[in-house]
C-alpha cells in the first residue's frame, strides 16, 4: 500500500469529489481515480460511490480514513525530522472578520506549506504583508487576487416561521428582530431603498451574531460561508437583493513585493483556480 495513494484517498474523502481532490493534490483526475482503484483492489472493497455531484464514502472508507490520516501524518513528521530547518521568515497575514472557515483553512494550508515561513495572523486593518479581504475593502494602493465568491443570506433560528420558506424577499424582513453585524461591508446596500431595520442587538463578531440567532434573539444577514454547519441556524437566500461578495488576497502594489509574497500568491491562485 502506497502512502501517496493514501494521501489521494484522504483528499477524496475530505473533498467528497475526485476533481476537487485532484486540484488539491496538484495532479490529474485520472491519477486520483487510478490510485483509488488500486487501493480498492488491494483492500478488496469499494471505498466510494461516485455520482454526478461527487463521491460518497462507503462504510469501508469511513473505517480506513482515521488510519490513513495517521499513517500519512506520521510519514510527513518523519520526513520533517530529518530535514534541516532554515531560519524562518515571518509573513504577516491580515484577516477580515466573517470569513468562510473551510475556505480560509484551505487557504492557510497553502500559505503554511513552506516550513521556512513563520506565519503571523492579525486583523486586516493592521500592518501586514497580505490581506484576506472582500473586494469592497481593497485600497487604491493594493493589488487584488480574487479567490472565491459567496452570497449574503438570512440566518434564522431553526424554529423561526420564515425558516419554513426556501427563499425570502426583502419585504419579509420588515418588522423582524434583527441582529446587526457591525463589521458588515454590505450593510448600506441592504438598507438602501427600504425602511431602516432597527436592531435588537449588535454583535462585534460573527460568532456572537450567530450565537444570538441560534438563541432565538433575532435574525441576521450574513455571508453564507461564515454560518455553514451551525445546527442551531438555518440559512435562506434573499431573492430580490442578490448581494454577494468576492474574497481574495490583497497586497500593496507599489511596495517592494517579497519573493515569498510572489511565490505564495501564485501557489494560492493555482490551488483556488485549478
Amino acid at each position: 500500500m502506497d502512502l501517496r495513494e493514501l494521501g489521494y484517498f484522504i483528499a477524496v474523502f475530505e473533498e467528497r469529489n475526485v476533481s476537487a481532490a485532484a486540484r488539491r493534490c496538484f495532479i490529474s483526475q485520472p491519477s486520483v481515480s487510478a490510485a483509488i482503484a488500486t487501493l480498492e483492489s488491494e483492500l478488496g472493497t469499494k471505498l466510494f460511490v461516485r455520482h454526478r455531484r461527487g463521491a460518497t464514502p462507503t462504510p469501508a472508507a469511513e473505517q480506513l480514513a482515521p488510519t490513513a490520516r495517521r499513517l500519512v501524518a506520521e510519514a510527513q513528521a518523519l520526513r520533517a525530522s530529518f530535514r534541516a530547518r532554515p531560519a524562518a521568515r515571518r509573513l504577516t497575514i491580515g484577516l477580515m472578520p466573517a470569513l468562510d472557515v473551510h475556505r480560509t483553512r484551505e487557504l492557510l494550508t497553502v500559505l503554511t506549506g513552506s516550513p521556512e515561513i513563520q506565519l503571523r495572523l492579525v486583523d486586516a486593518g493592521e500592518r501586514c504583508d497580505l490581506r484576506v479581504i472582500s473586494r469592497v475593502l481593497v485600497r487604491a494602493s493594493e493589488t487584488f487576487l480574487p479567490l472565491w465568491s459567496e452570497r449574503f443570506v438570512v440566518a434564522l433560528p431553526v424554529t423561526h416561521p420564515l425558516a419554513l420558506r426556501a427563499t425570502l424577499r426583502a419585504a419579509d424582513l420588515a418588522g423582524q428582530r434583527m441582529i446587526e453585524r457591525c463589521h458588515c461591508e454590505h450593510a448600506r446596500r441592504f438598507a438602501r431603498g427600504r425602511r431602516r431595520l432597527e436592531p435588537v442587538a449588535v454583535a462585534r463578531s460573527e460568532e456572537w451574531a450567530l450565537a444570538l440567532v441560534g438563541a432565538g434573539v433575532g435574525i441576521a444577514i450574513v455571508p453564507e460561508g461564515s454560518a455553514r454547519g451551525d445546527d442551531h441556524v438555518v440559512l435562506r437566500p434573499i431573492a430580490d437583493v442578490g448581494a454577494s461578495r468576492q474574497v481574495g488576497l490583497a497586497w500593496r502594489t507599489k511596495a517592494a513585493v517579497s519573493a515569498d509574497v510572489q511565490r505564495l500568491s501564485k501557489k494560492v491562485q493555482q490551488r483556488f483556480r485549478g
